[in-house]
């Protein structure tokens, strides 16, 4: 399948369809950041672009004949550590919906936080799917079992045309995993430490966790361990051993981005795209969910292979 990117960021839904054998031939966005770090790690263009921008960016989509669009539009609005409210990154969802509503690619997938299921945005966007007579999969995935050693909580809608709506579920079901992975079963001890603080966001929560859990969620920020932090009854050590925050990279490949990806930016900048992105294997097993459907009904697919994926 053809796959165009939108919202594209440092490339965490592209890489993770990269790598379930999807050729994704091009990407937008608007931060330049995001687009420098982009152009660093894939061979097809991106185009940073203002995506409300409908009328302009949707004959550039057009031109690359996309089978399947994906994306995640900004979430901050909708985000458990934002204001809660609706705002004009909510807007970005429905720009999302347009596009797809008037290009009608075969599928798409949209990509935001938990909370935005239930957001006014996401109710207008649903509307618009619906009426361009798109079936669809609605799921809040939490990437711990779907091979990402986070406990990161995040929507899926997957749009199909003419499907009935929850038509991928029996398939995602069959691929989540009955556990939930953690950091030493990703990577074993590449970090060389045991235990590591990640600052929460009051300390009625506690800030120290284990390489034998799951990690809480990536961030857009990343802070060191303040002379302030006051313990909590479910810290699995105490202060008096040495401790340390995360670095950008670990919090990359907690993210699953490989160890050769190619960061480019300033610090703040970094952190801010990494806890931004898709987590890779997240991406990779939704990829990988619409891949075994299209095989297990028999839909047309690209010469990639698809027919020895099997569950499990």
């Amino acid at each position: 399948m053809r796959v165009v990117d939108l919202f594209a960021g440092c490339g965490g839904l592209s890489k993770g369809f990269t790598n379930a054998g999807f050729n994704v031939v091009s990407a937008f966005d608007a931060w330049s950041p995001a687009v420098e770090c982009y152009k660093n790690n894939f061979n097809h263009p991106i185009f940073q672009e203002d995506l409300s921008n409908v009328d302009l960016v949707i004959p550039m989509i057009e031109r690359y004949n996309p089978d399947i669009i994906i994306g995640g539009p900004p979430c901050q609005d909708f985000s458990h550590a934002g204001k809660r409210s609706e705002g004009d990154r909510a807007n970005l969802t429905k720009a999302y919906a347009a596009i797809i509503s008037r290009i009608r690619p075969k599928w798409f997938l949209m990509e935001n936080v938990d909370r935005a299921y239930k957001s006014k945005a996401y109710a207008k966007a649903r509307e618009i799917y619906k009426n361009a007579g798109y079936g669809l999969t609605e799921r809040i995935l939490n990437a711990s079992y779907c091979g990402t050693p986070q406990n990161r909580k995040r929507f899926f809608c997957i749009g199909f045309i003419g499907a009935l709506d929850g038509f991928l579920n029996n398939v995602i079901d069959e691929l989540l995993s009955d556990k939930a992975m953690t950091i030493r079963e990703y990577i074993g001890n590449e970090f060389g430490i045991e235990f590591y603080y990640r600052h929460p966001r009051n300390y009625n929560r506690r800030g120290i966790f284990s390489i034998d859990e799951p990690a809480p969620t990536i961030r857009g920020v990343n802070r060191p361990v303040p002379k302030g932090y006051p313990g909590h009854p479910n810290d699995p050590i105490s202060l008096n051993q040495e401790l340390r925050s995360l670095t950008t990279f670990e919090r990359a490949r907690i993210q699953t981005f490989p160890k050769d990806y190619k960061w480019v930016g300033s610090k703040t900048e970094l952190e801010q795209m990494i806890g931004n992105a898709v987590p890779v294997k997240l991406a990779e097993f939704v990829a990988n969910a619409i891949k075994l459907y299209c095989t297990a009904t028999n839909q047309e697919v690209s010469q990639t292979g698809w027919e020895t994926l099997k569950i499990g």
